[in-house]
């Protein structure tokens, strides 16, 4: 196993994928990550949506009016969703769900990439959510906050460049 820091490291949005199916066991990986995840007063607020089938996600990937294309040629997409009055940190929550899938995704040596849906538009003003709640057939008032497109890797992007790291940003014990 990698170290965490190279995980981090090795860690990059993979937007084109081959089309070799996902081992099921490796999907069952990625979606222990994302229940494992820390929440808010441990309230969980988090649903998240399997969706391996074509034809949705190609519907899926046209949800707002752009950035969402990866998510047609992926595998699998997760729709990570929650009611907002289930937690006032539910935003926090399924943001770390979230990042704990793509995580879980480079270390199984699959690629992912998110897709924010939350306050997106498509081109006639409907939000994301609105789009994938008729998709999906999610209630309201459950709020769609990303999409992680998974699937084996059909592009191969560079390490992060720790020499270019932003270390005029960090700050001790005063901005």
């Amino acid at each position: 196993m990698q170290s965490f820091h190279d995980l981090i490291i090795n860690r990059r949005s993979i937007r084109k994928y081959t089309d070799e199916p996902l081992d099921p066991e490796h999907v069952k990986l990625i979606l222990e990550a994302a229940l494992m995840s820390p929440a808010g007063k441990r309230k969980n607020p988090w649903h998240f949506i399997v969706v391996e089938d074509k034809a949705t996600l190609k519907a899926l990937s046209e949800a707002k009016d752009q950035g969402a294309l990866p998510i047609a040629g992926a595998a699998l997409a997760v729709v990570v969703v929650a009611n907002p009055a289930d937690s006032d940190t539910w935003i926090e929550d399924l943001s770390i769900a979230s990042i704990q899938m793509q995580l879980q995704c480079r270390d199984l040596g699959l690629g992912s990439v998110w897709i924010q849906m939350r306050n997106r538009e498509d081109s006639d003003g409907n939000t994301a959510t609105y789009n994938i709640r008729r998709i999906l057939d999610i209630p309201a008032p459950y709020e769609v906050l990303s999409v992680i497109s998974i699937g084996h890797p059909d592009e191969e992007r560079k390490p992060y460049d720790t020499s270019k790291l932003q270390w005029e940003k960090v700050h001790i014990g005063k901005f």
